[in-house]
């Protein structure tokens, strides 16, 4: 059995930041799941360009709003209680909007070694 906190968390290599959101890593590849899982946050007033050509992932706001722009498709609102799912390896833009920072609950298949961070295209290595 594994247990760990968002505290313990936090306060290790585990969280990983850039100017736009922080992500801790609370479930990694070397775990053996067969998926990570991390709690990330969206900084206010920001948008960052994804494009997980390596991964899938699932994405469940629990606080804060903003929205998910698909490149060349639609836009979305996202608030508390609202779930994404990019299994198409969706290009898209993601915006926290004014005063609203987003804290999401995300799952990655496969699962991420914990140090990676969106290289000039918005894209995660895909690491062995």
């Amino acid at each position: 059995m594994i247990v760990r906190t968002l505290d313990e968390c936090r306060d290790s290599e585990r969280r990983v930041a850039s100017e736009t959101w922080e992500s801790v890593r609370m479930l990694l590849k070397d775990d053996k799941m067969g998926f990570s899982f991390h709690i990330t946050t969206i900084f206010e007033n920001t948008e960052t360009h994804i494009h997980y050509k390596n991964h899938l992932e699932s994405v469940y706001c629990m606080s804060g709003e903003g929205e998910i722009e698909v490149v060349g498709g639609k836009t979305y609102p996202i608030k508390p209680g609202t779930l994404y799912i990019l299994d198409q390896h969706d290009e898209h833009y993601l915006r926290a909007y004014k005063d609203k920072e987003m804290v999401m609950a995300c799952v990655f298949n496969p699962p991420i070694t914990g140090k990676e961070t969106h290289d000039e295209n918005g894209v995660y290595p895909l690491v062995d």
